[in-house]
């Protein structure tokens, strides 16, 4: 499995940017797709983007593409999520997870960051 501790959540007005970073350790590293989901109150974990940690590999929801970017940095084993053009239905806790390349399910988690985007 993979470890996973999230940083970089806030407050920050409607129109503005946040940076999350997941910084990563494991064996499977290398091999795995590292992902960032959120869970709004009273609503279910979605899926917000992944990268494969080689890199040939991006996905966004349909609500994020043009404004978040994910990226990643293997020299610093480090995942970010760059949120840009934020919006009020982006307040969420945000998580980290990751999962082999060739499953469909995520098996580590980190343990959250709260984003908060007043309007």
């Amino acid at each position: 499995q993979v470890q996973l501790v999230e940083s970089g959540g806030g407050l920050v007005q409607a129109g503005g940017s946040l940076r999350l970073s997941c910084a990563a350790s494991g064996r499977a590293l290398s091999s795995s797709v590292l992902g960032w989901l959120r869970q709004a109150p009273g609503k279910e974990r979605d899926f917000v983007a992944a990268i494969r940690w080689n890199g040939d590999y991006i996905r966004y929801a349909d609500p994020v593409k043009g404004r978040f970017t994910i990226s990643r940095d293997s020299a610093k084993n480090t995942v970010y999520l760059q949120m840009d053009s934020l919006k009020s239905e982006d307040t969420a806790v945000y998580y980290c997870a990751a999962r082999p390349y060739y499953l469909y399910g995520w098996n580590s988690w980190g343990q959250g960051t709260q984003v908060t985007v007043s309007s």
